[in-house]
């Protein structure tokens, strides 16, 4: 007999994705996912849609439906976009737990990076200050994100990566990409070149009281901007 309780409907159809490795290529369609889980193809549907909002899945026309590989931030993205909607100060204490992610895995973060991942955080504040120099100056927010991002790359947490990916995400959604002081900037981009200075230094301490004299601008400017 065929289920159509979706709490049914989303454990099975989850541990189907999780069981199967050869779902990394197209799954099967709905109708024989049907018959094998013994789910109703409505709810199946249903669940299937919870599943590419949450990120386990993409479905392309023509190319069907297939798992992605894991990763966390869709699935944080999806309830931090709702809280934000809700009260933005709800954004303020999502960068609070940031910070705190990116202070307390620092050290264990830049022992793991490699010189490529060292050369590219020159050339990200390189690039960075040339945009702050140009006539106009230029916000170098993409550089902002992909720094930060890789200096916590290397570690083996999709949690922890989620998370600060989710953080760029917000930062994004509430405009602050957008903010243009340019002493702030500034003072920013002369915190990060510090901070890469000494992790080419091997410098973890001195990077790491950077790292923190820097977020504190951060909070400044997001508690200021709500």
């Amino acid at each position: 007999m065929l289920r159509e309780r979706s709490s049914q409907t989303i454990s099975e159809f989850l541990k189907y994705l999780a069981s199967h490795p050869e779902a990394e290529d197209n799954l099967p369609p709905l109708s024989e996912l049907s018959r094998e889980l013994g789910v109703g193809v409505s709810a199946l549907r249903e669940q299937l849609e919870v599943a590419r909002a949450l990120g386990l899945v993409e479905v392309k026309p023509r190319t069907g439906t297939r798992r992605k590989p894991y990763a966390f931030a869709p699935a944080v993205m999806q309830s931090l976009r709702y809280a934000i909607a809700l009260n933005r100060d709800h954004f303020i204490a999502f960068a609070d737990l940031r910070q705190h992610i990116e202070s307390v895995y620092w050290r264990e973060a830049v022992q793991q990076l490699t010189e490529e991942d060292r050369q590219l955080l020159r050339e990200l504040v390189a690039r960075a200050q040339k945009k702050l120099q140009n006539s106009p100056p230029e916000i170098p927010h993409p550089e902002h994100r992909e720094l930060h991002i890789v200096i916590y790359q290397r570690l083996d947490n999709p949690f922890v990566i989620g998370l600060l990916q989710s953080y760029w995400d917000a930062y994004e959604s509430v405009g602050l990409n957008f903010y243009a002081d340019y002493n702030y900037l500034t003072e920013v981009w002369n915190y990060h070149q510090k901070m890469v200075e000494a992790i080419c230094a091997d410098d973890v301490e001195g990077g790491y009281k950077a790292l923190v004299e820097h977020t504190d601008l951060l909070h400044q400017l997001i508690t200021s901007s709500q």
